[in-house]
């Protein structure tokens, strides 16, 4: 319907010597009219709601009407009217020109609102001569307008193709700021970008992370929830506990149903973009359900709304955070306000706007009602004194909107101006032209628009950025019940842009909390994960939302809070009937990993050093094995000085006893190396111990073989032809296969150091809280090679101790020698599984237990009973005895 009436504002021209057009028809809008050189026009919301005829078309249509006066939107026209008389008397700003204006009521309706802007940029004139009527100045310079987004949005689209200037002083869409789209789009008002960041950084400075979202109806709401959804939530702020659209129509199940959701909901916060009048009914239902205990967090849109200012809605929105539009002074506005008179505007028509102001605060009627609706009650005078009656028209001590509009109309004033006081020549048009008003076209004020600054009489600066929006500040209030019960909204601090970014000052001991505790309230889905335990996501909810589960063994969280998070999670979507918005969550924190030679601690909150292990002299298995090896040593020591104190006896001399003494001093050395195996492994010690070990169990087993050797050849030399055999067993020839022996294992051991050498090791792969220190073998083959060695000269010990122990004597030595080498083997057969399958320093343990075992063994067997007959039975230490004769039985 607009977009015909747009098209057909000129017929075809008639036969005449004057080509002239005639409207189809006017709009009866309410309105204020000014007549000047340079006429402004203006689009404000003055009533609240509109009914519209029927439309049949079986007649012609009625005009639709409007009701339900919004005195505070009156106020902000008259702010333009004011502005406009201030410019008009200062001679410093467009000297010689006059400035007009023409305000319309949109009445809250996109439709109305729209008509409104097509009869400001076509003019009102009944008839028009093309000749004369399309050339000059336009119908209007610029429009300040709308309050609305959604409003806005329509309007500047079309305005835009004619590059019509729209200074908007309360739409905030971020949508708005596309130059491509709205290219003569500006405001006075920072875009709902800058407020939505300005409220995350509340919600970051009180902790909240769970919030409820209500929005409205219309670009104004959606977008601020699409700019929520992408800075709150994708940055990993925080999430929301719902996204409620608040119905136009006030469908009470709807209301009911959302105000359920708010009561059931955990999210203690609920933040609201939509409009005063629209959360009227919402209100009204969270009374109904008693709903309170939450904290409200409001956008410009209704901060300072005063239908929701009232006391019985106290006890559920006092104590409410809500972003206002920066406050300012008009010094001047107040008088000019009380000098409003209905018979100074005898055109009931031209100013329809003050008429119903009139009868609204006056509860009186003109003839005919100014809004077509015969309401009754006593006639208006225009006499009535302002001063009389009480009203918030007349306080200018909080001027939030009607200080953007000041500045709106200021910011045309001065384009204008510059553009008039461009010196012919220098211009910034083609051929370097100026503008003039005689041929005044609206986009020359565009580019002058783009760079107005100037500075307010308040001391505010005002400019544009490349996308029409001024400097973004914003007040922050708070709703404060006073003791009478009436509420107070007090400003407790700002955020604004600066060169570092968005920047929060707010004075938190100003602010009024609605809690018993008097503190602000948690909001969180999930209180934060304590240190030493991470976060796991609960299935089907939003990311806030989740479960703390302690950190497995040797990993550690030290970072508390949801938002320390490491990694990406999977892509989740929030699709509802009006935003369909991909969101990439941030996945549940990780706990990390202690450096290796630390574990984490008990709590799982830092990491402590490993416990170090090795078998120590301090512990108790270390000091048995020592007082072991030390007993063994003394007992050699013991046994080798009797043997040394009868030596001259038979059973010291018989068999060798050179060989008895090196078998005593091998064995005292074998107790010894054991305590190689025991304490801190260091670089020596883990190269001598095997050495030690292997060199010291050959010298004692090669003497036991080359013993065992000359029994056997003794006795075979005692039968017929035998004798020769004894020649290969002298003196020089025991000592030489010992010594011979005893350097091949030298020999193994040397290769095995100089080729891998055993080195000391941090061992953690036996336990995950413990280093065991260890000596690594360095080759396997070399360890192999040495116990292979000492095991095939121990075997071969038993062969021959076995093939003689069948021989005469009554001291048979070789019975004793196999039955202390079957112990031997023994102990060493059970010590390779052992060894491989004890951890750590039990390995050592086992090693070091073998060599004891072995070497106490041997010292029994082989000598136990030699001290046995030289110290307790004396009587058979003879000669005679060892050769079975004379000896009683």
């Amino acid at each position: 319907m607009y977009f015909t009436l747009l098209l057909f504002y000129f017929s075809s021209a008639v036969s005449s010597p004057l080509s002239f057009c005639r409207l189809l028809g006017q709009f009866n809008l309410n309105r204020m009219h000014k007549p000047g050189d340079v006429v402004l026009g203006g689009l404000f919301q003055a009533n609240f709601f509109s009914v519209f005829p029927d439309l049949s078309f079986t007649s012609e249509p009625q005009q639709p009407t409007c009701h339900g006066f919004d005195i505070l939107g009156f106020r902000w026209a008259q702010s333009m009217a004011f502005a406009i008389d201030e410019i008009n008397r200062n001679s410093n700003l467009l000297p010689n020109v006059t400035l007009g204006y023409s305000l319309y009521d949109s009445c809250a309706n996109l439709g109305i609102g729209f008509r409104a802007a097509l009869y400001l940029v076509s003019g009102q004139e009944e008839q028009f001569i093309l000749d004369e009527t399309c050339v000059g100045i336009p119908p209007v310079l610029g429009v300040v307008g709308d309050s609305s987004s959604t409003p806005s949005i329509a309007i500047s689209s079309v305005l835009g193709l004619y590059r019509v200037p729209m200074v908007s002083y309360f739409a905030t869409c971020s949508c708005l700021s596309d130059r491509q789209k709205f290219p003569s789009f500006f405001r006075t008002i920072p875009s709902d970008a800058f407020q939505v960041r300005a409220m995350i950084q509340i919600l970051k400075r009180f902790g909240w992370t769970w919030a409820g979202l209500l929005i409205s109806d219309d670009d104004y709401g959606l977008y601020a929830a699409r700019s929520f959804q992408s800075d709150f939530i994708q940055s990993g702020e925080g999430c929301l506990a719902y996204l409620e659209v608040l119905p136009r129509d006030s469908d009470k199940a709807e209301l009911r149903r959302i105000v359920d959701v708010m009561k059931k909901s955990t999210a203690r916060v609920v933040i609201v973009f939509e409009h005063q009048s629209y959360l009227i009914t919402v209100m009204e239902e969270v009374v109904r359900q008693n709903v309170t205990g939450l904290q409200w967090m409001t956008s410009e849109a209704w901060t300072a709304a005063t239908e929701l200012q009232t006391p019985h809605l106290m006890p559920y929105l006092a104590g409410t955070l809500g972003i206002a539009i920066r406050r300012g002074e008009m010094p001047g506005f107040r008088k000019f306000l009380r000098q409003i008179r209905p018979e100074h505007h005898n055109n009931s028509y031209r100013n329809s706007m003050v008429n119903q102001f009139w009868e609204y605060t006056f509860q009186c009627r003109f003839a005919p009602p100014t809004t077509g609706i015969d309401a009754g009650g006593a006639l208006c005078t225009g006499q009535e004194d302002l001063e009389n009656v009480e009203t918030e028209f007349l306080d200018t001590s909080n001027l939030r909107p009607e200080y953007n509009v000041y500045k709106a109309v200021y910011a045309l004033a001065y384009a204008l101006d510059d553009m008039l006081r461009c010196e012919p020549g220098r211009g910034p048009f083609g051929g370097h032209s100026c503008g003039n008003l005689k041929g005044l076209e609206p986009w020359q004020l565009l580019y002058y628009l783009e760079k107005v600054n100037f500075t307010t009489s308040f001391g505010d600066q005002v400019s544009f950025d490349e996308d029409g929006d001024p400097l973004p500040i914003y007040d922050i209030m708070n709703l404060l019940p006073l003791p009478d019960g009436r509420p107070r909204l007090q400003n407790v601090g700002e955020v604004k842009r600066t060169a570092k970014g968005e920047e929060l000052m707010i004075d938190e001991d100003k602010i009024f909390w609605n809690f018993e505790s008097k503190k602000p309230p948690r909001s969180v889905c999930s209180e934060s994960c304590p240190p030493g335990t991470r976060m796991a996501r609960k299935k089907g909810e939003p990311v806030c939302c989740f479960d703390c589960i302690p950190c497995s063994e040797g990993k550690i969280s030290n970072e508390t809070g949801w938002y320390s998070v490491l990694n990406m999670a999977v892509c989740r979507c929030i699709i509802n009937r009006y935003v369909k918005t991909a969101l990439i969550f941030i996945d549940s924190m990780e706990c990390s990993s202690c450096p290796e030679d630390f574990w984490s601690s008990p709590q799982r909150d830092h990491c402590i050093p490993k416990k170090i292990e090795f078998l120590s002299y301090n512990e108790p298995l270390g000091i048995c094995l020592t007082a072991t090896s030390l007993l063994g040593t003394c007992i050699c020591a013991v046994v080798l000085s009797i043997f040394i104190h009868h030596r001259g006896t038979p059973i010291v001399r018989a068999n060798n006893s050179e060989l008895s003494f090196q078998i005593l001093l091998s064995l005292k050395l074998c107790f010894l190396c054991s305590l190689l195996f025991i304490g801190r492994p260091r670089q020596w010690t883990c190269q001598l111990r095997h050495a030690a070990f292997g060199i010291s169990f050959v010298l004692c087993v090669s003497c036991i073989l080359v013993k065992t050797m000359v029994v056997l050849a003794v006795f075979k030399a005692s039968k017929p032809g035998g004798g020769a055999s004894l020649k290969w067993f002298g003196v020089l020839q025991q000592r030489g296969t010992v010594m011979v022996l005893t350097s091949i294992q030298a020999a193994i051991c040397t290769a095995w150091l100089v080729s891998a050498s055993p080195t000391p090791h941090k061992n953690t792969q036996y336990h995950n809280d413990k280093i065991v220190y260890e000596c690594a073998v360095g080759s396997t083959v070399g360890f192999a090679v040495l116990l292979g060695y000492i095991g095939s000269l121990a075997i071969l010990s038993v062969l021959i101790a076995f093939m003689a122990r069948n021989l005469p004597d009554s001291f048979n030595e070789a019975k004793l020698i196999t039955f202390s080498m079957l112990i031997f083997c023994a102990v060493w057969v059970a010590f390779v599984p052992a060894y491989i399958s004890s951890p750590g320093k039990y390995a050592d343990a086992v090693e070091v237990f073998a060599i004891l075992a072995s070497s106490f063994g041997l010292l029994v067997a082989l000598f136990g009973p030699k001290c046995y007959i030289i110290l307790l039975k004396p009587e058979r230490n003879t000669k005679k005895a060892i050769m079975g004769r004379g000896i009683e039985s």
